[in-house]
């Protein structure tokens, strides 16, 4: 597996393209404001979806599936950069979560 880009979560700026690859659940129960939600197990059928002019920071829970996801985009030409750490690290650093559960936001 070759080297993939990443970036600290302190690097995801309010501009950033933020893909979060994470299943639906994981989402529902919190999520960074204005991310992307495109589960890696749909990632093959759907990355049409994923914007190819502009650089696309990748996040999971932990940063170890978006790292796959992140190196596969890159693969197929896409500006693809991994978030250290993932959701885990973004909630530590103090950023902003969103539900979409009704409940207050955490990360599974």
């Amino acid at each position: 597996m070759s080297e993939v880009p990443s970036v600290p979560v302190e690097d995801v700026g309010p501009q950033t393209v933020l893909l979060d690859v994470r299943e639906q659940d994981e989402w529902d129960a919190g999520h960074a404001p204005g991310a992307l939600h495109l589960p890696a197990t749909e990632l093959m059928a759907r990355y049409g979806e994923v914007p190819v002019d502009c650089e696309v920071h990748v996040i999971c829970r932990t940063g170890r599936r978006s790292a796959a996801v992140a190196q596969w985009l890159n693969q197929e030409g896409f500006e693809a950069v991994n978030v250290d750490g993932g959701m885990d690290a973004w909630v530590q650093a103090g950023r902003p979560l969103v539900a979409e559960n009704g409940q207050p936001p955490r990360v599974l």
